[in-house]
């Protein structure tokens, strides 16, 4: 039998990589520049993509017919214009779910290097500086028992109040809807952006990027937010305005913020790597062996499952 053609943009981990080269027919493109023309030539005959950086509407419009399917190894999908793919006939998926726990990890860890002021600390260790313990060394200050507002109840929201529920935080939020009561585990529901934000000593994102939520935390935003609340943000960049973010974070307005997410990345805004009082990630919130393996898994099977007459197990819906 004549195996299907795949254009591979992006490597998966090795274990679902193998699962694509026994069932597919793969042109990879990987390791090479990918600019439209490049992927435009090298897509003739192919009938899918497991999707690397990008997959843009002039690409999309200029792809071959016979592509019924583009996979991506991520949750997020704002590299995809799924508008324009939807309009040529394509699916796309994605894979969310199996990323949640180590994505909510990182929001913890995030959230307790900003609070405690582990960039000071390291600085210290590093310059063989500690100084004198006392009332005038840098201070973090307490996450148990505070309120935690969060933006965005999804798996990986709720998966993040799990966890702060077990240090006691009072847990917020503010989502398209409302929850069920068994979702919402005690939670309490705000049904704006501006009546959440007064209650957060600590903010933390877990909002998909959209024309609606990009820059939701902006100036206006941060300054009803109460004085020396943290910010924690490991869904997207442009969710928040960088600048009003690190005018906040010195003026003091902000007392830390933990980021694994930036606009532009990897060229991020400079200033942020001058400040003491952030917690700074390279956007590794899915980076476990074992996350990735089921990342990568999942986005080889939504593929399979197609091309097996099968739905996939993920398919992004606007």
């Amino acid at each position: 039998m004549t195996k299907p053609k795949l254009l591979v943009a992006r490597q998966l981990p090795k274990t679902p990589m193998k699962k694509i080269y026994d069932y597919f027919d793969v042109v990879d493109i990987s390791q090479t520049e990918q600019t439209n023309e490049q992927m435009m030539k090298a897509a003739q005959g192919c009938h899918a993509i497991l999707v690397g950086d990008r997959l843009d509407q002039p690409l999309i419009d200029a792809l071959p017919e016979s592509i019924k399917i583009a996979s991506t190894m991520s949750v997020g999908f704002d590299h995809i214009d799924v508008a324009a793919a939807n309009a040529r006939g394509i699916i796309v998926c994605n894979t969310p779910s199996v990323l949640d726990n180590a994505t909510a990890e990182i929001a913890l860890l995030c959230m307790l290097g900003a609070a405690r002021g582990v960039k000071y600390g390291q600085q210290q260790i590093e310059a063989g500086d500690w100084g004198q313990l006392g009332d005038s060394a840098p201070l973090g200050i307490d996450v148990i028992g505070k309120k935690i507002a969060i933006v965005g109840m999804g798996r990986i929201g709720r998966t993040f109040a799990k966890l702060c529920r077990g240090l006691s935080m009072e847990v917020h939020y503010h989502n398209r809807s409302k929850l069920s009561a068994d979702l919402e585990h005690g939670a309490i529901y705000h049904a704006s952006l501006a009546e959440l934000l007064p209650h957060a000593q600590f903010l933390s994102i877990h909002a998909g990027l959209s024309a609606a939520t990009k820059h939701m935390i902006d100036e206006k935003a941060i300054a009803v937010l109460p004085d020396g609340a943290v910010l924690i943000n490991t869904s997207r960049g442009d969710l928040v305005v960088d600048d009003a973010v690190i005018a906040a974070l010195k003026s003091g307005k902000l007392f830390a913020a933990g980021l694994d997410v930036f606009t532009n990345e990897p060229d991020i805004n400079p200033e942020y790597t001058k400040l003491n009082n952030v917690f700074l990630l390279p956007h590794v919130g899915s980076a476990t062996f074992e996350t990735r393996d089921a990342m990568g898994n999942r986005a080889a099977e939504n593929l399979i499952h197609y091309f097996d007459g099968k739905p996939p197990i993920s398919v992004v819906k606007l």
